[in-house]
């Protein structure tokens, strides 16, 4: 497998300073992040929020992986992820990611919908590479 690579540039100190993140496929490109991004609400990304698109889109292909194997096909599935970060022992911790997962497979039980999203959710790349407990809702609908 071809390893993926992202670089970020930053300038200043922690709470002045300013930060831009790069994705070598392009579709970041020299994105603004920085303490305003990642804690007061000023518009750019911030870590927090690209692990949470890795974590939906990671689950997302992995539910469709664990459905093929069974012989169903999804219509449609819909995930959010929320990355929590908490203070924890004098510093921050990335403490939670949470998977809001709707998923529609016609014509499947809802059951082994529900079973295939648990095994996604176990199995999918960027869940084993959290150290972090990882909480799902999951609806078939």
């Amino acid at each position: 497998m071809p390893e993926k690579h992202a670089s970020a540039h930053w300038e200043g100190g922690l709470k002045d300073g300013k930060g831009t993140i790069s994705t070598e496929s392009g579709a970041l490109d020299g994105q603004p992040y920085g303490f305003q991004t990642r804690f007061e609400g000023e518009a750019g990304t911030n870590p927090e929020e690209i692990v949470a698109a890795a974590h939906a889109s990671c689950f997302s292909m992995a539910l469709s992986m664990v459905l093929g194997e069974s012989d169903l096909t999804a219509s449609s599935i819909d995930t959010k992820c929320t990355v929590t970060l908490d203070q924890v022992d004098g510093g921050f911790a990335v403490t939670k990611s949470h998977l809001d997962v709707t998923v529609s497979v016609p014509g499947a039980d809802e059951q082994a919908v529900l079973d295939a999203c648990e095994t996604a959710k176990a199995n999918c790349p960027i869940s084993k590479l959290l150290a972090t407990e990882i909480t799902m809702d999951a609806r078939a609908t």
